[in-house]
């Protein structure tokens, strides 16, 4: 995503603020919903996240530190910590948070909107990088698959490695299938007939 693109989304942002009312959350709120966010003020944190949400501003204190069951789910949001005091304590917390961007109490209007941008950046960033290992994980996953299957034809008809796997590609592309797909049924038909031998 472009920056430019990014910053004009930041108008139908939906952003969720766990914190108390005070005048820090008060200030926050004013300032989104200056840029045109959608606000949300939640206080104490729910047990889940509505979904839909982009950002999340989080109070993060020693005393909501270890108290954050709304971070169990699956989240795609920005996270955003708003911390009092930087000790060792609090940066582990910050740390192990997995938070995008933070803002220190008390928040000022200056540093709103370029951490809100900075930590969408980063999500979006993290994002594509999960998406490329996922990725890479089922490339690995369907090439051990075909390996297991060219071995399995290659006993069961007495072909070398390449006529085996080219036995396979041919399968395929008269199925018009990949070539993982009929692997894993070689693979699945293998473990039935495996089964009925072991049972007989």
């Amino acid at each position: 995503m472009s920056s430019a693109s990014l910053i004009q989304g930041l108008r139908h942002a939906r952003v969720l603020v766990l914190h108390p009312q005070d005048r820090d959350s008060d200030e926050l709120a004013r300032q989104l919903k200056r840029i045109g966010c959608h606000v949300d003020l939640t206080w104490p944190p729910p047990a889940s996240v509505p979904d839909g949400i982009d950002v999340i501003y989080f109070l993060l204190d020693s005393d909501q530190a270890s108290r954050r069951s709304w971070r169990s789910g699956d989240l795609r949001a920005a996270l955003i910590a708003v911390i009092d005091f930087e000790n060792p304590t609090i940066l582990k917390e910050l740390l192990d948070s997995n938070a995008h961007g933070v803002l220190v109490r008390p928040i000022r209007p200056a540093g709103v909107l370029s951490t809100l941008v900075l930590a969408l950046s980063n999500r979006n960033y993290e994002t594509r990088l999960l998406g490329k290992v996922a990725k890479l994980e089922e490339t690995l996953k369907a090439r051990r698959e075909i390996e297991r299957a060219t071995r399995i034809i290659m006993k069961l008809r007495g072909l070398s490695e390449s006529h085996a796997y080219e036995f396979i590609r041919r399968q395929a592309t008269a199925k018009r299938i990949s070539t993982a797909a009929i692997a894993t049924s070689i693979i699945h038909a293998q473990n039935i007939l495996s089964e009925l031998d072991s049972s007989g």
